[in-house]
């Protein structure tokens, strides 16, 4: 267990090419390295809403969920085996208030949004991972959420919530790895980085009518809200968080966040 508590974070997880990039690779990887060795990760994605809260697979080796279409058939043989971690699934559930039930979907395995970025991060896969679904896409409501689940930074949980800074699929025209981003991607990455910046939680959540680009930038939501979750769960929500990845893959903002 760390000294201190856990960070918590925020990062653009990427499609299952990911991983065939060797920047976006290298990023990761050393971001990972500098971090404490966790305990545990406990992850939010984009793409698992479910409300209320559901508690995913606790067990090891549970298929992954290939959640895509449209890649290579390689990326549907990718295996990331890691450890279940039932002790982390009761202590979620007992954080949570009594008015507000948990289910649970012990056949439910990681989708995309969490394997793909682990595979490189923790690509041994010998810590134990669970994922939860959002619950909601109201970024008030995520904050409080990441706040009930505040105290398992002590126990040495990395809390992450993987989404991407820009998601308009719809309106990319260009889908190669190197494409020039849109105007809205740009602006809206620019944006997201100055209000990160400034602490600034009420801009934040009202991203969908403040920020520039929308809503190309999100023409639904699911990929900003993670942020929340960490944002809630760090610290203090009012920081400057470190922002250790930035840039842009097939046009669309992979700045990911670091919070005390």
């Amino acid at each position: 267990m760390p000294d201190t508590a856990m960070p918590t974070l925020y990062l653009s997880h990427g499609a299952p090419p990911l991983v065939d990039d060797q920047l976006w690779v290298s990023e990761l990887a050393a971001w990972s390295r500098d971090l404490p060795r966790p305990k545990a990760v406990l992850i939010v994605s984009a793409h698992w809403e479910s409300a209320p809260l559901t508690i995913g697979t606790v067990t090891t080796g549970t298929p992954l969920v290939h959640d895509f279409g449209g890649f290579d058939p390689k990326y549907r043989r990718v295996r990331y085996a890691a450890p279940g971690a039932p002790e982390l699934a009761r202590t979620v559930a007992a954080l949570m208030p009594d008015d507000e039930p948990v289910h649970h979907r012990p056949d439910r395995g990681l989708d995309h949004g969490a394997y793909v970025p682990l595979t490189v991060m923790y690509p041994a896969a010998d810590i134990p991972v669970l994922q939860v679904s959002l619950p909601t896409l109201d970024p008030a409501r995520l904050l409080h959420l990441g706040e009930r689940l505040r105290p398992l930074r002590d126990e040495g949980v990395l809390i992450v919530g993987s989404g991407f800074t820009t998601h308009g699929l719809p309106f990319l025209r260009d889908w190669t790895p190197n494409a020039t981003a849109p105007g809205w991607s740009r602006e809206f990455d620019g944006w997201a980085a100055e209000h990160f910046a400034a602490g600034d939680v009420d801009g934040l959540v009202d991203f969908r009518s403040k920020a520039p680009g929308m809503p190309y930038a999100h023409p639904t939501i699911e990929h900003f809200a993670p942020l929340f979750v960490a944002l809630g769960a760090s610290s203090d929500a009012e920081q400057e968080p470190d922002q250790v990845i930035d840039g842009f893959w097939m046009g669309l903002s992979k700045r990911s966040l670091q919070f005390a």
